[in-house]
């Protein structure tokens, strides 16, 4: 996908991905957010130290030479993993799958996690589709809905069974 870019996160990426996330419809499909992620100062403040943190890696997802949304990976209760974000009006044209797999070449730590909520079919096929494989199933309490949730943990590489 020639129109696809990524490249580090830079200053005013932070408004798109913020009106991004706030689209009610995205913020059900991903499920996982901060409390206060409706609320701008809190959000670039976590962007603040999402930037400032050495351990993460984040990039923005251009398309078209648009601000499509954003990856990244981090540690999380010891683990390496990756997270992404893409603005519901890029959905379903392959720009997700696109991203993960040029991420990948930039993160090489293995093994990579991810976490998808059950009924996320989208998000599921597009980690699968580069390479992840599901390991495990838990609940956790998913702020954009203000309820627990079901969820795959899923992995790259190594061992497939955690």
């Amino acid at each position: 996908m020639k129109a696809l870019l990524l490249r580090d996160v830079e200053g005013p990426d932070i408004l798109h991905f913020f009106e991004q996330q706030l689209d009610p419809v995205a913020r059900h499909m991903a499920a996982f957010t901060a409390a206060d992620s409706t609320e701008w100062d809190a959000y670039a403040a976590r962007w603040d130290r999402i930037l400032a943190n050495e351990e993460v890696t984040a990039q923005t997802i251009l398309f078209e030479g648009q601000v499509a949304g954003n990856i990244l990976s981090f540690e999380y209760l010891g683990r390496r993993e990756v997270g992404y974000w893409l603005g519901r009006e890029f959905w379903g044209r392959g720009i997700a799958t696109a991203a993960l797999e040029q991420f990948l070449q930039l993160v090489d730590e293995r093994p990579l996690y991810a976490g998808v909520v059950k009924d996320n079919v989208a998000s599921r096929r597009v980690l699968e589709k580069c390479g992840f494989v599901v390991t495990a199933e838990k609940k956790g309490f998913a702020n954009a809905r203000g309820a627990e949730v079901e969820e795959y943990v899923m992995k790259l590489g190594l061992a497939a069974r955690e």
